[in-house]
């Protein structure tokens, strides 16, 4: 008869923390806390936000949503964003009034914008701005300034003036030379 004798050596290791991010009620202010349980990170809430009272919710900050097992806890991602309720809080959408959500970085070749605006309420049209960004590290911008009605009107008149001229030395030129081949 043989007997077995287990002697540990070192305790069993604890799986390693993941990093989560916890707002207040308020959203003003916001802590990085690495867990590995959801006690665990309410602990750490506890303590990084100095709430005395231990009865808190713990809620997803984009829906509100109640974290209260450790499975949910467990199947969400690293880097979810928690909002920690004391009692009587309870979840509100952003001020703005849509939840935040993250926007996957756009891969690009370029982005291109145009802006009109009036520097002046009499401006007749106003300001055009383009601007092209490439590869979102270059970036080339215009500005179209387009003065009041009067000036406007000036300018075309002096194009239609410069385009009848055009067309006068045209048709004499023109005449010239069907004068001379008759």
């Amino acid at each position: 008869v043989g007997a077995v004798t287990k002697q540990t050596l070192f305790p069993p290791l604890m799986p390693a923390g993941r990093p989560f991010r916890v707002s207040n009620a308020s959203r003003s202010s916001r802590k990085g806390i690495v867990a590995s349980s959801l006690q665990e990170l309410i602990s750490k809430t506890l303590d990084a936000f100095l709430i005395s009272a231990g009865i808190v919710t713990l809620v997803l900050e984009e829906d509100g949503t109640v974290v209260d097992t450790e499975e949910f806890f467990n199947s969400l991602d690293d880097n979810t964003h928690f909002m920690v309720l004391e009692k009587g809080q309870k979840w509100t959408q952003t001020r703005n009034g849509v939840a935040t959500v993250r926007q996957k970085k756009k891969m690009g070749v370029a982005n291109i914008t145009f802006d009109l605006y009036k520097l002046n309420p009499k401006d007749f049209i106003g300001c055009l701005n383009i601007k092209a960004t490439f590869y979102e590290i270059y970036s080339v911008s215009y500005d179209i300034k387009c003065m009041g009605a009067k000036s406007i009107l000036r300018k075309v008149l002096q194009l239609i003036s410069h385009a009848a001229q055009i067309t006068g030395q045209f048709l004499l030129c023109t005449g010239t030379y069907m004068l001379q081949l008759l």
